[in-house]
């Protein structure tokens, strides 16, 4: 195994499937992962975070596979005795990863931070890595779109990413701080790696926490960063949707471009081999593999490469 301190820029089913290889070559205890807190939502009085959640289900090796998120073999009788009281159920909450999000609350409602309660939820999973919330502050995700702004979730879950986005506002933005949990996670790593997560939504936000970015400018670790595009196009996700409505190029570059003041070496996929030469003219190095991962193999393969270039 390689032995470095190797911090990860995190949203998350892609990000999780990428750490899922990452933890096969590097020891966990090595790894912090810093995640992104946009797409945290209060429903049924309860404070849910969707990418922290994926993140460590997926590394505690409970996730379900099939659907990238949510607990395996998870029931959802919860859910259904809700609907019967009339509540929406348009996000699915399976019964025991409600027990996450009612312990996660009370911990909340006891004056202990995000941070902490991440910490804790990752202790009794078992877990030997280190996953950061981006910050500890108020920070949401709203989309503008052509029926209203609604909240990330909202968009993607209940309205299946269908109404055509016009905007993004990042709700709490301009007041969200860092943790010293996070700064460090970034100035002390070896090598720091950005998970193929949506650059707007996931990492995007990450970058948006006050300090952040500069710290990542500062850093002495090597910046890697991996396309979520492939050929135009994503694999999961609504990057694809919000890039177009914000104006953006769907493509590998545009991704590099929006990193391109802190990133050292940019991976994309061998399907955008032709973008390899103009990726390098905004100064940072390309590298062009097969970033696809189907397996855990792919995983692995991934991960050392991400570690290697």
């Amino acid at each position: 195994m390689v032995n470095q301190k190797i911090t990860c820029l995190a949203g998350g089913v892609g990000a999780a499937k990428f750490l899922q290889g990452l933890a096969k070559v590097v020891p966990e205890n090595d790894i912090s992962v810093i995640v992104n807190t946009g797409d945290d939502i209060e429903l049924h009085g309860l404070h849910i975070s969707p990418d922290l959640d994926i993140i460590t289900y997926t590394l505690a090796g409970i996730v379900d596979e099939e659907k990238g998120w949510g607990i395996k073999g998870d029931t959802f009788q919860c859910l259904g005795m809700l609907k019967n009281y009339g509540l929406e159920t348009w996000f699915n909450l399976g019964d025991k990863d409600l027990a996450t999000h009612v312990y996660r609350t009370r911990l909340l409602s006891e004056g202990f931070t995000l941070t902490e309660v991440t910490s804790k939820i990752c202790q009794q999973l078992g877990l030997l890595e280190t996953i950061l919330p981006m910050t500890n502050d108020p920070f949401e995700t709203r989309i503008i779109t052509d029926k209203g702004e609604m909240h990330f979730q909202e968009y993607m879950v209940k309205h299946s990413m269908q109404p055509s986005v016009t905007g993004v506002r990042f709700e709490g933005a301009e007041k969200a701080q860092p943790t010293p949990e996070v700064l460090n996670a970034i100035l002390e790593a070896s090598r720091i790696i950005v998970c193929p997560s949506n650059p707007i939504v996931s990492i995007g936000t990450i970058l948006l926490v006050k300090g952040i970015r500069e710290a990542l400018r500062r850093t002495g670790a090597k910046i890697v960063a991996i396309s979520p595009i492939i050929a135009g196009t994503v694999v999961k996700g609504p990057a694809e949707k919000l890039m177009r409505g914000l104006g953006l190029e769907v493509s590998a570059w545009s991704v590099a471009n929006l990193y391109k003041d802190f990133l050292d070496v940019f991976i994309l996929d061998a399907m955008d081999k032709e973008q390899k030469s103009r990726v390098e003219t905004l100064g940072v190095r390309a590298v062009v593999v097969d970033t696809l991962m189907k397996t855990i193999d792919d995983k692995v393969r991934l991960a050392k490469v991400a570690l290697s270039c």
